[in-house]
């Protein structure tokens, strides 16, 4: 069940920004800094939440900490959706087999890595902050910088929107880092991944070219590129 109240609305602040402070978070909510360390604290012990801390330095030389939603805290905001097609996947693999539903995860993929690749176009950053709006409107948070190397720059989701059908078809993750690759027509190697534990799903990406996949060849003959 959805939280409501001051820590409601934290959580779905923090659902929004990816990461907070506990100055952030009060600023945000208008509330002071004793009270938000309270609500933190207390969403911490429940699990709902998790301190990470940053590499910059707060005041007086201390280390700086920063505040994300844990898996059980995105799961406070239930995605109707993805409880349908997860259904509808355990039906498909009950009456047709799970090749069946490798087939069908393939090639809604193939469908998406054609979609994006038709809407990503100019130099690789121009791309990828497309790519980021995109992803943003269907549901993920997003984000992307580059790195100190002209050619190399990190890509992040801390939101999965499909999380509970990677949760239980974990191949939509393969598919999904081949289809970037494809999408952004470079090289995307996972850093970082949501459905291991791990609080966000990072990819660094570099301008060489996409390796071949079987992605590259979508779903009645036609290539991508």
């Amino acid at each position: 069940m959805a939280r409501t109240g001051t820590k409601g609305e934290l959580l779905r602040y923090l659902l929004r920004q990816g990461e907070c402070t506990a100055q952030d978070l009060a600023a945000a909510l208008n509330i002071s800094s004793q009270a938000v360390r309270r609500h933190l604290k207390d969403l911490e012990a429940e699990a709902l939440i998790e301190r990470q801390e940053s590499s910059t330095q707060g005041g007086m030389g201390r280390p700086q900490h920063f505040y994300i939603l844990s898996a059980a805290g995105r799961q406070q905001f239930p995605d109707g959706y993805q409880v349908f097609a997860v259904d509808v996947l355990d039906v498909l693999r009950e009456t047709m087999g799970s090749a069946q539903v490798v087939r069908v995860l393939q090639h809604q993929w193939h469908r998406k890595a054609l979609d994006y690749r038709q809407q990503l176009t100019g130099p690789l950053p121009q791309r990828l902050e497309r790519l980021t709006r995109l992803r943003q409107q269907e549901g993920f948070i997003a984000e992307w910088f580059p790195l100190e190397s002209p050619d190399r720059f990190i890509y992040t989701e801390y939101r999965c929107a499909i999380a509970q059908v990677a949760e239980s078809y974990p191949e939509v993750c393969r598919y999904e880092l081949e289809m970037l690759g494809i999408a952004l027509d470079c090289h995307v190697e996972r850093t970082h991944w949501l459905a291991g534990g791990e609080h966000r799903c990072g990819y660094l990406v570099s301008t060489q070219a996409a390796p071949s996949t079987g992605l590259e060849v979508l779903a009645g003959g036609q290539k991508v590129g």
